[in-house]
């Protein structure tokens, strides 16, 4: 699913017009992203969370040229689902 196959969506669950659905569905993702910078963690109950989680700085192997190299220490997102989430997919 596309974010405009997920706008089309959420404007015809929730009665919005596309550009209404647009903005809320920018609004819950930049508030998710607001919230991992802050706190390191958005849980929606039922849903899932999603957590910041720091990768160590690590060696790695150029694919093309076989040479050892130094990939540098970052955050990144992750998601666990929630348990309805998972009900819904089984």
């Amino acid at each position: 699913m596309t974010k405009n196959e997920l706008v089309e969506f959420i404007a015809t669950k929730a009665g919005l017009t596309k550009a209404d659905a647009l903005r809320a569905l920018d609004a819950t993702l930049a508030g998710i992203e607001s919230g991992l910078k802050k706190d390191g963690k958005v849980a929606l109950v039922g849903f899932g969370t999603f957590s910041a989680k720091k990768r160590a700085a690590r060696e790695g192997i150029n694919p093309l040229t076989k040479q050892p190299l130094k990939i540098p220490a970052k955050v990144v997102a992750s998601f666990k689902a929630g348990s309805k989430l998972k009900d819904a997919l089984n």
